[in-house]
Order: structure tokens, then C-alpha cells, then sequence
């Protein structure tokens, strides 16, 4: 059963600032990146097989009929309804057969019938196709037992898409569907846009690359491969990837190197209050203007969003899951504003907690779960844990998508209605 409930903007509550200070609400943050994010660079033709992830830059339209004559659904014969008089059965001499592929034949005359196979253009004259397996034939005649009713298994030109019809806006991204819909209608080459330019820089001193060597105060590099593989994912392009230390004067020269490469910069870390984080000092030192730095969002407080020069900035925080879920959030709703991409907010749905929750209200919560079932009404259930830990990223693969936990609530009772936004869909 489907849950047909309005799910309704700025419903988490975390637009209350009451007690938040600075910080700006879910919704305020994305409406944001959404007026600043305009499409980068100069569009581009390309051929439809190298289309495939692209946003669309130029509306598409049918350029003929699609199919552009009437032919035959399935191999069978091509008869002339009228011309089966009585009741039959009714003989009929092969005059001809037609593959697909082929010159459109000669019009029937009289009580004849042609071979033709599934696609061939149908002769003129000829209103059914009649199924091989329903004839009986013997030489060069075939014998109809039942009166096929005009229009039996014909495809009439124009009954797909008809000629300048249109087929895809601007700012699609161009997936098979799309791409199918684009082939049929005669759409070779296509305006695409550019591929969003994007560098990448993980701080901290502690961080080491995944599975190598590193001492007892070090950790392995989760952030580096899990952006890169959700911004791969986006359709960026990855121009560069560092790391970088927790030196301010390092971090300006290693952001300035960036931003003349890039479209965007993507940090992670050092964006917090601490002694320790420098990315927002090297930012405003190098003049950047920052748009906004800390939303009413759980994990992932301090996520800040900015521009230096041409190039924008997008801060997420160091720990793993936070990292993940303001990507989610807030990386792909500016990564499809840069690429072009048809503003489309993230699908989500209501669903029903497995588990009753108990939480620290006051920001909004986006918590991984898992797609459990459904109850005894028919609604989906969802299974999570009992916390959102910042740093932990172990169970991720199991989960689905995030639930939005309201920021007033503090308690949840097993069987709540809450939203749910599919990772496959942000």
C-alpha cells in the first residue's frame, strides 16, 4: 500500500533557532547553493553513444514518426480484412514475403496474403497481421480458420511518438531511459554540458591512506575514497585529489592551487572551532566569501558553503558518516546546480520506525536505516540504530537511506510516521 501524505517543506523544525545561535536551517542552507549554484562552463555536442551520465544542455524532439510507417508486431501473414467474404475458412494464395528491412512491397489485391515478418513495412491494402502459428499453410496458400479483426498485431506509424514531438528538457541527466527515448527519435547528437570540474582536499594529521602503514595516533583515509566515489557517482570530474595538513599557511597554498583548477573544492574537516581547524581561517584569509557556515543538521553541524573568485568551496566536516550524510544533503543538491541539472529534490517517502527513538532535540536528524518490511497496514518499516554516531561508517552498506528526525522531537514511539530519503535517490 502507497502513502499518498504531503510530505512538506521546511517540516523538520530546524528552521527554530531558538537556542542555535548562527545556524541556519536545512532548508535555508539548499535554497542557498541553489541561488548561487549556476551551470559552469560552455555546452557541447556529442554523439548519442557517448552521452550516457551527461546533462542535457538543448531541449530534444522527434525528428520523424516513430515508427515512421505502419508494420507488423510479430511474423504472420499480411491479409485484407474486407476481402475475407463468408464465413470461412477462407484460402488465401503467398504472393509475396517481406522481411524486415526491406522495401515496402507491392499493395494486396484480392484475396491474398503476404509472408511478413515482425518490423516489415506493411503493403498497402493489408489491415491485420495475422500470427504464423494461427494459419495453416500448405505450399504457397495459406488457410485462415477465424476472421482476424482489422488492426490485429499492426504498429501504426506515429503510434509511439509522433514527428516534433518533445522528447527531454534541458538539465536531464542522460540515463538509458533517456537515452532510448533520444535514439528512437532520431537524436544522434546531443548539447551536453560541461562535466563539473572538482578537486578534493581531506586535512587532519592523523589521516593515513586505507590499509597502509600508520602509528598509534593515526587513522586510515575513509573520507578520499568515499567522496571520490560519490563524486564520481554525480558525474564530476575529479581534477585534483590532496592531503592536506592541519597548517594554515599549507592549507591557503594548497586551496589557492585548487581553486585554479577547479569548479569546486571539497574539504573535509577543519571547519569546527577548535585550535586545530584551519580550513575556515585559510579560507577567509584568501578572501573567500563564505555563504554559510553551520546548519541545524545532525551529523554534520559545522558544514559550511562558500565561493573564492569563480570557484565555490564546500566545507564538510572530518568525521566519516557526517561527511557522508552532508554530501547527501547538501554535495549533491550543489553538484547538480553546477552540472545544469533540473533542480529535483530527493524523493522522499514516509515510513514507520521498527523501534521506538529517544534523542537530544534541537536539529534536525538524519539518521541511516534500513528497509525492514512492511507492517500488518501495508506501510514500510524501517530498522536503524539506536544513535548517530559521526565517526562510524561500519553499517553503512546495510543501510537503504536516512530517516529525517524533526528537530523538536525527543522522543518517538515504535510505529512513528517519519520521512524517508532513498540513497538512490540523493
Amino acid at each position: 500500500m502507497t502513502i499518498h501524505q504531503t510530505i512538506a517543506a521546511q517540516g523538520c523544525g530546524c528552521d527554530q533557532r531558538d537556542g542555535l545561535h548562527a545556524l541556519i536551517s536545512i532548508d535555508e542552507a539548499i535554497a542557498l547553493i541553489a541561488a548561487h549554484a549556476a551551470p559552469v562552463g560552455r555546452t557541447k555536442a556529442v554523439s548519442l553513444d557517448s552521452a550516457f551520465g551527461r546533462i542535457l544542455a538543448r531541449p530534444v524532439r522527434s525528428r520523424s514518426m516513430v515508427p515512421a510507417f505502419d508494420n507488423a508486431a510479430m511474423d504472420g501473414y499480411a491479409v485484407a480484412t474486407p476481402s475475407l467474404t463468408g464465413n470461412g475458412p477462407w484460402v488465401l494464395g503467398v504472393v509475396a514475403r517481406v522481411p524486415a528491412g526491406r522495401a515496402i512491397p507491392k499493395a494486396l489485391s484480392g484475396a491474398t496474403a503476404v509472408r511478413i515478418f515482425t518490423g516489415a513495412p506493411l503493403p498497402d491494402g493489408a489491415d491485420a497481421v495475422v500470427m504464423q502459428e494461427e494459419v495453416v499453410r500448405e505450399g504457397d496458400v495459406i488457410r485462415l480458420l477465424h476472421r482476424p479483426e482489422p488492426g490485429l498485431n499492426i504498429r501504426r506509424a506515429g503510434s509511439d511518438i509522433a514527428k516534433g514531438t518533445p522528447i527531454l528538457n534541458p538539465g536531464q541527466r542522460l540515463g538509458p531511459r533517456e537515452i532510448a527515448a533520444c535514439a528512437a527519435s532520431g537524436a544522434g547528437i546531443l548539447r551536453i554540458r560541461p562535466r563539473v570540474r572538482v578537486a578534493l582536499l581531506v586535512t587532519g594529521d592523523e589521516v593515513r591512506k586505507s590499509g597502509g602503514a600508520r602509528k598509534a595516533a593515526q587513522i586510515w583515509d575513509v573520507n578520499t575514497p568515499m567522496l571520490a566515489a560519490a563524486l564520481a557517482a554525480a558525474g564530476a570530474d575529479i581534477v585534483a585529489t590532496a592531503h592536506g595538513a592541519d597548517n594554515r599557511g599549507d592549507l591557503v597554498r594548497q586551496l589557492g592551487d585548487m581553486a585554479g583548477l577547479a569548479d569546486l573544492v571539497v574539504t573535509t574537516g577543519g571547519i569546527s572551532v577548535g585550535e586545530e581547524d584551519h580550513v575556515k581561517p585559510a579560507f577567509a584569509e584568501m578572501g573567500g566569501e563564505t555563504l554559510f557556515s553551520g546548519v541545524a543538521i545532525k551529523p554534520g553541524k559545522p558544514v559550511s558553503f562558500g565561493r573564492l573568485g569563480k570557484t565555490f568551496w564546500l566545507g564538510l566536516p572530518g568525521n566519516p558518516l557526517s561527511a557522508f550524510v552532508t554530501w547527501q544533503v547538501f554535495g549533491m543538491a550543489l553538484i547538480r546546480g553546477l552540472a545544469g541539472e533540473t533542480a529535483c529534490p530527493p524523493a522522499r517517502r514516509h515510513v514507520v520506525t521498527l523501534a521506538a527513538i529517544r534523542r537530544k532535540p534541537g536539529r534536525c536528524e538524519f539518521r541511516p536505516a534500513t528497509l525492514a518490511g512492511f507492517d500488518c497496514h501495508g506501510r514500510e518499516v524501517v530498522s536503524f540504530e539506536d544513535a548517530t554516531h559521526s565517526s562510524r561508517v561500519g553499517r553503512l552498506p546495510m543501510a537503504d537511506g536516512l530517516i529525517l528526525l524533526p528537530a523538536d522531537a525527543d522522543t518517538l514511539p515504535e510505529g512513528a510516521l517519519v520521512e524517508f530519503q532513498p540513497f538512490c535517490q540523493s
